[in-house]
């Protein structure tokens, strides 16, 4: 049976030493658990406007060199990663070789995959999974004509004598309800904690100890600085459901929700430890255990994020030349497309000025009445001053067409309603003018629509321009079911680049379409 005692993270150095007082029969190791997760292409650092202390945060050249820095000073390390590695202009352009090879690069031991990673199409994936020098896991996604699963389910990696089994999964929303069914066409999946179980009954005497990868909860907040906002923050109540079902395991490192766990938690029945990161390369998870391999017996001494502080790291000079090959390949992806007047930030719960900007924008391209795109599906935030093709891909890294759905008064309210129940955030619109009441109960909270001016009409029908996964009932979307598709046009990413081609002097449109009257009061 395996123990898990709690110990102060600075008594690792003391345990170093007393371990390497044993005689060598005890075989007892002390073993660093690095861990990622949702990086998507993150590639350069964001400057950390919510934080006194840091300037600039991540950057994929830098969390290498973290990486390789800390790894450097561990006796016996493990770096592993939770999904999410695609998404972004650059991996685009590559179609997913770049982030395989910029993680090959930083040495990770193993993978789990993410939605993100299916935004190509799994037959993509499928292609370009082989670059990786890792094993890039999946244990519960099949093919439904054969049964056979799409990626490896479990990898065992033996390093200084220790053996450690990883397994991955992915969360049933995440699969459903944050892929287009288009990339995913012909798979199914199956429940990820009955098969984490499975696999691990299947392992378990042949390791000596038991990581689970997953990739579920609820969406990641596409904020910033989500990790000064508690109001963002999503949880990780899959993880620690699943933390207290399994038997046998001894980690679950999580993605998805991108809920940071400064320290990670101990679920109380079963003693397995959960953790997780912010995302996109802010910090390294570090985590410390010691593992007897002669009674398979684990203890968790302690763990930490490590924030990603790019001004006191030195660049890591091969990722980085990884990543401006990719940019020099494809020159067009510096072109300066316009000038923005202020920066444009994100605020996953509020209506936020970037997604105003890109709605307006989304709107103006087809003339419809309303325009509407998710909080989630604006990645990025853009500063002040040039607005490059790059950027542009990166706020909208999606393959999504501009659709235009025709939806009568009735149904717009019913859209409105249904985001201000967030469930993956705020919907961000241009068109519109509306009040609402967040303390209201769901579906109760819409008090004032108007539609360009004009106070909404329930059987008047407008257009409504979105993203052609939202118009599909995507994202929970499922009211644009309701109306007819009268058009898809060029891709959204598209749509913007040529926006801000249009515009080239840009002011950032001012806040006010969509105001909550709790906070007002």
């Amino acid at each position: 049976m395996k123990s898990y005692k709690m110990k102060p993270l600075f008594l690792s150095l003391s345990l170093i030493s007393a371990a390497t007082s044993l005689p060598a029969w005890a075989e007892i190791k002390e073993v660093t658990l690095l861990h990622t997760n949702d990086i998507e292409s993150v590639y350069e650092p964001v400057e950390a406007f919510w934080r006194d202390d840091i300037e600039m945060m991540g950057g994929i050249p830098y969390i290498a060199t973290l990486i390789k820095n800390i790894r450097s000073e561990e006796g016996t390390s493990f770096l592993l990663d939770a999904g999410d590695i695609y998404t972004g202009a650059l991996s685009k352009k590559t179609k997913g070789a770049l982030p395989f090879d910029l993680y090959n690069s930083m040495g990770y031991d193993v993978i789990t995959l993410g939605n993100h990673e299916f935004e190509y199409g799994w037959e993509s994936l499928v292609k370009t999974m082989p670059r990786a020098n890792f094993p890039v896991l999946n244990a519960n996604i099949y093919h439904e004509s054969s049964n056979e699963l799409l990626a490896k389910p479990y990898t065992i990696i033996e390093r200084d004598g220790v053996k450690i089994g990883v397994i991955g999964v992915m969360g049933i929303d995440a699969f459903y309800n944050t892929m287009w069914k288009g990339n995913r066409k012909g798979l199914s999946i199956k429940d990820p904690t009955e098969t984490a179980q499975l696999w691990a009954d299947k392992i378990r005497d042949d390791v000596d100890m038991i990581v689970i990868l997953t990739h579920q909860n609820k969406t990641a907040p596409m904020q910033t600085d989500k990790e000064a906002d508690a109001e963002v923050q999503r949880g990780f109540d899959e993880d620690f459901a699943m933390a207290g079902k399994l038997k046998g395991v001894d980690v679950i490192f999580g993605g998805h929700s991108d809920n940071g766990l400064n320290e990670p938690v101990v679920h109380p029945d079963t003693g397995t430890v959960i953790g997780l990161t912010f995302g996109q390369g802010m910090h390294l998870g570090y985590t410390k255990f010691t593992v007897d391999t002669e009674k398979h017996d684990v203890t968790f001494l302690g763990g930490k994020l490590i924030p990603v502080d790019s001004n006191n790291l030195k660049r890591d000079e091969e990722t980085y030349k990884l990543i401006q090959k990719v940019r020099t390949d494809n020159p067009s992806l510096e072109d300066k497309l316009a000038t923005i007047d202020a920066p444009a930030f994100r605020r996953y719960y509020r209506e936020s000025n970037i997604g105003n900007l890109a709605a307006d924008l989304m709107r103006q391209n087809v003339n419809a009445d309303i325009a509407m795109l998710s909080s989630g599906s604006i990645r990025v935030d853009l500063n002040e001053g040039d607005v490059t093709r790059e950027n542009v891909m990166n706020l909208f890294p999606f393959t999504d067409k501009l659709t235009v759905v025709e939806l009568t008064g009735k149904d717009v309210k019913e859209l409105l309603e249904y985001s201000y129940t967030l469930p993956y955030g705020l919907a961000q619109f241009s068109g519109i003018t509306a009040h609402y009441d967040s303390s209201k109960p769901e579906y109760n909270r819409l008090i004032s629509l108007n539609i360009n001016g004009k106070p909404v009409s329930n059987t008047q029908k407008y257009t409504v321009a979105t993203y052609s996964y939202a118009a599909s009932g995507g994202d929970g979307y499922t009211v644009f079911n309701k109306g007819t598709e009268l058009s898809q046009g060029d891709s959204v990413t598209q749509v913007l680049i040529d926006g801000f081609k249009q515009h080239k002097k840009i002011i950032v449109p001012k806040l006010g379409r969509q105001v909550d009257v709790t906070i007002n009061r």
